[in-house]
């Protein structure tokens, strides 16, 4: 059963474009994960939020993906980055 995540991160407005080359590099990364259905980015027209919309195969596949180098990366640089993260575990109803 697929796993589904959306997470909202908010950059801190100095370090926005450290963030985005930091986050496309884990979208091409993540993409190769032979559990990753789907990996995208966007980020808001408005404000210094970048959202993830993600899908995996299941949760052992989740599980592998943030144990990744590059995802590890991110968390211990987020602090520094982030105004914050917030990740939803979503169930798909249409």
């Amino acid at each position: 059963m697929s796993i589904y995540l959306t997470a909202i991160v908010k950059s801190k407005k100095e370090t926005t474009a450290a963030l985005r080359t930091m986050l496309l590099d884990m979208v091409v990364n993540s993409r190769k994960e032979e559990a990753c259905i789907q990996y995208d980015l966007h980020e808001s027209a408005v404000d210094n939020t970048f959202i993830f919309q993600e899908e995996w195969k299941d949760q052992a596949g989740l599980d592998l993906h943030d144990q990744q180098s590059y995802i590890l990366a991110f968390v211990a640089q987020a602090d520094m980055l982030t105004d914050g993260i917030v990740i939803y575990k979503t169930e798909k109803l249409a």
